[in-house]
């Protein structure tokens, strides 16, 4: 997983690169102030050095201890400066640089969602990334390994005792991670449940409200709502138990400086300006501990959110292209399905069972059947939004596996029963058929599709927006714009699963002959439960629970006075 991660800094490397090196100046920057501090007590303060030389070239110049404290000011206020030019690369381009790593992890996250199978979205919750500052780590690990070098100079003993608690500090933040990292994992699953709960219940607000569910619907909103609040309960008791014990550490911490360093002192192992000089150095090292300790919550939630990251990233689609895939560009349309075995949850109830179709090039088939006997799942089988348990399905001879996938739907229109409706304008939804198409397609197709007239009518025309989920158009008005997206695709094969089922009977017949103009000489699949819709098929195939009951044109299947018979009499 940490190699994942690792990968998405190769596109930034030459901005990391000069971050970290920045860091690493702050950090040498910062470890110079407590030299010059001991410096300048130890030589420069005292009355007996207050005089002295300095050596330019081959000439002594006298001096005096305040002019070079007045050189050291000037030369950290210069160096100072400098930091702060490192500081600003670090704070900006630094987290830049993570929101391009962001970017291009929420880009590759979509494609993946994209990609996935429908099996995959059948059980998925709709419900975020992150973010980490890996300068952070590195100016610490600078500075504790540069102050622990400067301070065994002074006193190794010291030293040697104050950085072992300060591994303790180290052990006991890295103990506390882990049962932290489990209550953030708690909250982000139940934060995700809780977001789909409320776009769930937006969605369906007009059901909601139809059968008076409101009270209802908060109710189940509570349960998860409940839910969330406890884990965020327990969660915040961890970050306390974390942050409190690091903060009584820390204290300890300077509480064993002045202890032990006055116990030094008073021993003669080191001078009052050694103790000053070990107080400065462990303010250098609690500050950035301190800085971790508190960016530790961010860093909790980010791996959390990576893991989740990795978890979806790592799911590779059942349903995509082989190696050496045809492409199907022009097919002439034979589909056969040849003893087809599928059910939606392996092991379950079968949905078809030995089901056999031939379907002639350019052929029109109508199916019709009762409820749940597989008319939709048929439509389904054939682009591969699922594949079949046994058996196979095979175009012009091919079967369908050794296609390439995204050619194999290309080839296909398919409008389904519950029309999907993207919010933005009428034209981006009718030109999601062809994103390539002109401005004058998208009228023609909407013309065919009978839909032309009433867009044409809006004050805004095409450029009318059409709500959430197209919650400004109407059942048929949807199915419509549906159409015309076909009529913009003009594939090879056409697969209406009851795509005019929200039209009215003078809508439905106006839309007629311009379909039937869009599936001449080409293979159509027509799932309908109003027989008008179907009656001028080439064959009509009438599905029952054990497959096909009848098969025939309209006319043959009258006159066997059998289950079609009775459906159209009904």
């Amino acid at each position: 997983m940490v190699r994942k991660f690792i990968s998405y800094y190769r596109n930034h490397m030459t901005v990391f690169v000069l971050d970290l090196a920045s860091a690493f100046g702050m950090s040498v920057i910062d470890l110079l102030y407590p030299i010059a501090t001991r410096a300048v007590l130890n030589n420069y303060i005292p009355n007996d050095n207050i005089n002295f030389v300095i050596q330019f070239g081959n000439s002594i110049v006298p001096n005096d201890g305040l002019r070079m404290i007045l050189y050291i000011g000037l030369g950290l206020f210069i160096i100072y400066l400098f930091r702060a030019r490192l500081s600003f690369y670090v704070t900006y381009n630094g987290h830049i640089m993570g929101t391009f790593i962001q970017r291009d992890m929420r880009k590759d996250l979509f494609r993946k969602y994209e990609q996935l199978d429908d099996e995959f979205y059948d059980d998925f919750q709709t419900g975020v990334l992150m973010s980490y500052v890996p300068e952070d780590l590195f100016i610490s690990g600078i500075l504790f390994i540069g102050s622990f070098i400067f301070l065994s100079t002074i006193n190794f003993i010291l030293t040697i005792m104050l950085f072992l608690f300060v591994l303790l500090i180290v052990i006991f933040t890295w103990w506390r991670r882990k049962k932290l990292l489990e209550t953030q994992r708690k909250v982000r699953k139940l934060h995700g449940e809780l977001n789909s709960k409320i776009e769930n219940s937006l969605s369906g607000i007009r059901l909601t409200k139809a059968y008076n569910n409101e009270d209802f619907e908060v109710d189940r909103f509570q349960d998860v709502n409940e839910m969330y609040a406890n884990s965020s309960k327990e969660a915040y008791k961890e970050m306390a138990i974390f942050h409190v014990g690091n903060e009584f550490l820390m204290l300890i911490l300077n509480l064993l400086v002045l202890v032990l360093g006055g116990y030094f002192v008073y021993r003669g192992k080191i001078d009052y300006v050694d103790l000053f000089t070990y107080f400065l150095y462990i303010n250098f090292l609690t500050r950035p501990i301190n800085r971790l300790i508190s960016m530790m919550q961010q860093i909790q939630q980010g791996t959390a959110g990576f893991e989740r990251f990795y978890q979806i990233m790592g799911i590779e689609p059942k349903i995509k292209s082989k190696d050496g895939a045809i492409q199907l560009d022009n097919p002439v349309g034979n589909i056969k399905f040849d003893n087809v075995n599928f059910s939606y949850n392996k092991g379950e109830l079968r949905v078809l069972r030995n089901f056999n179709l031939d379907i002639k090039p350019g052929e029109k088939i109508g199916l019709i059947g009762e409820t749940g006997v597989g008319k939709s799942t048929i439509s389904k089988l054939i682009p591969r939004f699922y594949d079949v348990d046994s058996g196979s399905i095979s175009i012009d001879g091919v079967n369908i596996k050794d296609y390439d996938v995204y050619s194999l739907r290309r080839a296909i229109g398919h409008v389904q029963q519950d029309v999907f409706i993207f919010y933005g304008t009428l034209r981006d939804n009718i030109l999601y058929g062809n994103p390539e198409a002109s401005d004058e397609e998208v009228i023609e197709a909407a013309k065919r599709a009978n839909i032309h007239k009433y867009i044409k009518n809006l004050p805004d025309g095409y450029m009318t927006y059409t709500g959430e989920k197209g919650v400004k158009l109407s059942g048929g008005q949807k199915q419509r714009i549906a159409i015309a997206r076909l009529f913009l695709k003009k594939p090879k094969i056409v697969v209406l699963d009851e795509a005019t089922s929200a039209l009215d009977n003078v809508t439905e017949r106006l839309i007629q002959s311009a379909f039937d103009d869009l599936v001449k000489e080409k293979t159509a699949i027509v799932i309908a439960h109003r027989l008008s819709t179907i009656q001028n098929s080439d064959r009509i195939i009438v599905l029952g629970k054990d497959g096909i009951v009848e098969m025939g044109n309209h006319k043959e299947l009258v006159a066997k006075k059998g289950v079609y018979f009775n459906l159209l009499n009904e």
